[in-house]
């Protein structure tokens, strides 16, 4: 009896701190700049601070992983993580997470070569186009939205945002590439793309931190949720992201998806 009492102590001690329960709280996310990044070593960037600084004021201790994306989900579903950032909200992600208030608001829409007139003002803009996106993503299925609504659009769905804006620059088969606005700003800073600009905005997206409903006790989300409140309400998170040029999305009184 007390052999097995033993094991079973050591079993819980050797489970994964998100299943365990364990005060640090695991956060997940991507190279997604402008939003999440490693610098020296250090994922940075204005969502990181912002859980930093939620976290402080909730006494929590929180780490944070940069890996591929397909990879940093998996760490979610599975238990290893606690957390992913930054998301849009989708139905199939409401089904296995609990949702942050929104951090920022963004938005999607078309790139172009800077020789196509494209003034983008509706969907029916792109008629028989061919649009690369980075996906699967909620960028993707939004684009798949369109594509049932106008028939006539072929999606070419890629694994980095990067080779995207290379294919468009380099006149590979896509007429355009739908992103994140500010994504694609960047990303185009980085590779130095002098052929490309931005069309125009298709729809208006709100950016979230998901918790696992498995593997996350519902207080903690919900006294995670009330710091970033009251401290949105403080001004300090409004302060934190002027670093950054950026401010947080705004508070309604549904503040939660």
């Amino acid at each position: 009896m007390k052999r097995i009492l033993l094991f079973g102590a050591l079993f819980i001690l050797l489970l994964p701190s998100s299943r365990a329960g364990a005060e640090t709280l695991i956060f997940n996310t991507q190279d997604f700049k402008p939003y999440s990044y490693e610098a020296n070593g250090v994922v940075s960037g204005p969502a990181a601070d912002i859980i930093r600084r939620v976290c402080e004021n909730m006494d929590s201790a929180c780490s944070f992983r940069l890996l591929p994306w397909p990879r940093a989900t998996h760490e979610v579903r599975t238990g290893e993580a606690h957390a992913m950032f930054v998301i849009g909200w989708n139905r199939e992600r409401s089904q296995s997470l609990n949702f942050s208030p929104p951090l920022f608001v963004a938005e999607y829409g078309f790139f172009v070569r800077k020789d196509n007139p494209l003034a983008f003002k509706e969907v029916n803009d792109i008629k028989g186009y061919t649009v690369c996106v980075y996906g699967p993503s909620n960028t993707s299925i939004n684009l798949e939205m369109i594509k049932k609504e106008i028939k006539d659009l072929t999606i070419e769905m890629t694994p980095q945002d990067e080779s995207a804006f290379k294919k468009l620059s380099g006149r590979q088969s896509i007429d355009a590439v739908y992103s994140n606005r500010d994504v694609g700003y960047k990303l185009i800073e980085q590779l130095a793309l002098t052929n490309i600009r931005y069309s125009g905005c298709h729809l208006k997206v709100k950016y979230y931190i998901g918790f696992s409903k498995q593997f996350n006790d519902n207080a903690v989300v919900d006294r995670f949720n009330k710091t970033y409140l009251r401290l949105y309400k403080s001004g300090s998170i409004q302060e934190l992201l002027k670093q950054y040029a950026m401010k947080p999305a705004p508070i309604e009184k549904q503040s939660l998806p």
